[in-house]
């Protein structure tokens, strides 16, 4: 069968539009499947943070925070109306393992790996001022950090990066679900399944962007390919009743010295998230009650207002999964890198994306596109994709 598309990629999240986008505009042509809505897995539920990571500092993990604060300041300047910088506090109690030394180093360093420029500034908040920032709890409290990173509506940015792809000439199929795929020589020979049937792609490349279903995919290829040792791991997240005026508070579980955010969103409060492994189908995913109950403690513990009886309601609660690589321990210490896995080396005819952030989705568009250009025919370019802005809907 004549390749009819240079690319398909199967899934419609924020990796999978990033590559459409970044593959369309190098002028080739795209199809991208999506089993239901574009957004509609974990690019719709996570923390809405566009960051840095700077817990990630704490596993030594430099490269990521170095490219995530890079892809940080583009996607400010790229995205002005979905991506803005806000105030994050971190409140240090008697208690709090993570010591003021220990912070005010990390964010010295957060700072230089972000260039020393106007958004890499931070500080501490006077005593004088504690009692502006939103009822948090000062019974105990040593000193409070603030510093700025970026929040996002995370469906909004990823249906922008898909608006943007086709604008570009992708071709976006959903509801499209994939079923299998068959390598040949020089391609591969996608099968998947609309509401009018079941259909044949041939492309020169494979893209598995499937998030949480990428082993699932993999292992419907044949000849079989290489499938990394990965595991699920859910991240839930609640509403509460109330709004924070003041910015993001980065707060530390004292059960388990987990970083927990609560955040403002949509004149409501956002708490989370948890780290769970998940077996099973990833479209079951649901927050448990262990998961609410733990997010409650957390927001009770340090903000009063919701200690009254039935202030803490949950008023909505959600979970998404990411990928990561399977090892003994907690996931909170596990590796954020994105793994890019390929069918052979040379000229790959499968790529798959394993895990990733919200924040470098660019990035790993073009490393994905780097990977597999030696499998794509010449094209005439469309637009350079660090200067492709985004807009909301």
């Amino acid at each position: 069968m004549t390749p009819a598309w240079d690319l398909v990629i199967v899934g419609g999240g924020i990796h999978g539009a990033g590559v459409a986008e970044a593959t369309a505009a190098a002028g080739h042509r795209v199809l991208v499947l999506e089993q239901t809505a574009v957004g509609a897995g974990t690019s719709s539920r996570s923390s809405k943070l566009i960051h840095g990571g700077l817990r990630y500092l704490e596993t030594w993990q430099i490269r990521l925070v170095r490219e995530s604060l890079h892809e940080r300041a583009a996607l400010l300047a790229l995205a002005p109306d979905l991506v803005r910088l806000v105030r994050f506090h971190i409140p240090v109690y008697r208690d709090t393992r993570r010591r003021p030394w220990l912070l005010a180093a990390g964010l010295s360093l957060y700072s230089a790996l972000a260039g020393f420029d106007r958004a890499s500034r931070w500080g501490r908040v006077p005593r004088r001022r504690w009692d502006t920032l939103d009822g948090l709890d000062v019974d105990g409290l040593d000193a409070v950090f603030w510093y700025r990173d970026g929040q996002t509506d995370d469906l909004s940015l990823t249906r922008a990066v898909m608006r943007s792809a086709q604008s570009l000439g992708a071709v976006l199929l959903a509801p499209a679900r994939f079923g299998s795929a068959m390598t040949t020589a020089d391609g591969v020979v996608v099968r998947y399944t609309t509401p009018a049937g079941d259909e044949d792609a041939a492309a020169r490349v494979l893209i598995n962007a499937a998030g949480p279903w990428a082993d699932d995919v993999a292992r419907r290829i044949a000849p079989a390919i290489a499938v990394p040792n990965v595991e699920r791991v859910q991240g839930t997240h609640i509403v509460l009743d109330g709004r924070l005026t003041e910015g993001i508070y980065y707060v530390e579980s004292p059960r388990d010295g987990r970083a927990v955010f609560l955040m403002p969103w949509h004149d409501r409060t956002l708490v989370g998230t948890t780290e769970v492994r998940f077996t099973g189908d990833p479209a079951a995913a649901s927050p448990t009650a262990s998961e609410l109950r733990y997010l409650q403690w957390i927001a009770r513990r340090y903000f009063p207002r919701y200690r009254t009886a039935g202030a803490d309601r949950v008023l909505e609660s959600f979970a998404g999964l990411r990928v990561l690589p399977a090892a003994p321990g907690h996931a909170f210490h596990r590796s954020r890198e994105t793994r890019l896995v390929a069918d052979r080396d040379v000229a790959p005819r499968v790529l798959s994306i394993y895990g990733g952030k919200l924040t470098t989705f660019r990035a790993t568009a073009a490393e994905a596109l780097t990977r597999v250009s030696g499998s794509l025919p010449s094209r005439r370019p469309r637009a350079d994709p660090r200067r492709l802005r985004l807009t909301p809907d």
